[in-house]
């Protein structure tokens, strides 16, 4: 299965007054993780929505553990993988890890969605060609 990696460096804006990044931004980091992992599928944002003719791919729950506190300087890294499939939603799977520790561990679902005629958001089945491009089988 395609993983996805990236490394964030923490700047003083992404931290509160405690001086520990303040926990909005982990979402942040995370979505913008997803769309790095689908940019590594072959799938950049703009060319998949123009593709596939799609709303997006909304985030309908997300959780989070936060173990280890970052702060300003530290160089992150996060470890992005989808860890289950389903007719229109998917699971995401982000570990953060400063140095060796995990710090953060999140967990998204999200759906495959359209946009009607009369402008509703709802989901669609999602294409077997997307799903094969992350168990390998589409390149």
């Amino acid at each position: 299965m395609l993983a996805g990696r990236r490394t964030v460096v923490v700047e003083w804006g992404d931290c509160d007054p405690a001086g520990i990044v303040y926990f909005p931004r982990y979402f942040e980091w995370f979505d913008a993780s997803t769309m790095v992992l689908f940019e590594q599928a072959g799938l950049p944002k703009a060319v998949m929505l123009a593709r596939y003719d799609i709303a997006g791919i909304l985030l309908v729950e997300a959780r989070s553990r936060f173990m280890k506190p970052s702060t300003f300087g530290d160089r992150v890294v996060i470890e992005s993988r989808i860890t289950g499939w389903r007719r229109s939603s998917f699971d995401v799977s982000h570990k953060l890890f400063r140095g060796d520790d995990l710090a953060v561990e999140s967990f998204e679902t999200r759906v495959w969605t359209e946009r009607t005629p009369s402008g509703v958001i709802k989901s669609r089945a999602i294409p077997a060609e997307v799903i094969a491009l992350f168990s390998g089988a589409g390149g």
